[in-house]
């Protein structure tokens, strides 16, 4: 279980980027499911409807505000990035590739953000949150992810040794 939650594969360079990206993408999100979460099952209203069951409105807005909250955290990070993966398929699908909106169109709806943070949440969702997140503090570091991220870091032995300590 703890392999699934916490990967602890990525060296401290590149998890300094998953800490950039993971606060970036999560503050967006809870900017975006700030109102969702306000009228959890009918936020879609204002959105002309969509004859989505309000369960599954209140899912996705819990998963783009509370998703965003934990991203932010780094905890239980491949869960939360399952539910903004779920959520922005869902936008994808339902909204934007059957309205014909272009990738990039400026000034125009396109899917080009739905995409990215799509692409963002399945990277957190495969190689976790890295080392500077909830889930490294509570979980570990076991002495094969960070030796093994060492090593491919290429620190060496001695950088194994110094990655056990951290």
């Amino acid at each position: 279980m703890r392999n699934i939650l916490y990967a602890g594969g990525v060296g401290v360079r590149g998890s300094v980027g998953l800490l950039l990206l993971r606060v970036v993408v999560g503050a967006a999100f809870m900017f975006h499911g700030w109102p969702k979460i306000q009228n959890p099952t009918h936020w879609m209203d204002a959105h002309g409807g969509s004859g989505m069951p309000g369960a599954l409105q209140a899912a996705a807005a819990v998963s783009e505000f509370g998703g965003g909250l934990a991203l932010i955290l780094g905890l239980l990070t491949p869960l939360a990035a399952l539910g903004i993966a779920c959520t922005m398929a869902a936008a994808l699908g339902m909204v934007h590739l059957p309205a014909g909106h272009a990738f990039v169109a400026p000034g125009k709806p396109s899917y080009e953000l739905a995409a990215v943070y799509l692409a963002a949440s399945i990277l957190f969702g495969l190689i976790g949150p890295g080392k500077f997140s909830s889930d490294a503090f509570l979980l570990g570091c076991s002495k094969h992810a960070c030796g093994s991220a060492a090593l491919s870091d290429g620190a060496g032995v001695h950088g194994h040794e110094a990655a056990r300590s951290m």
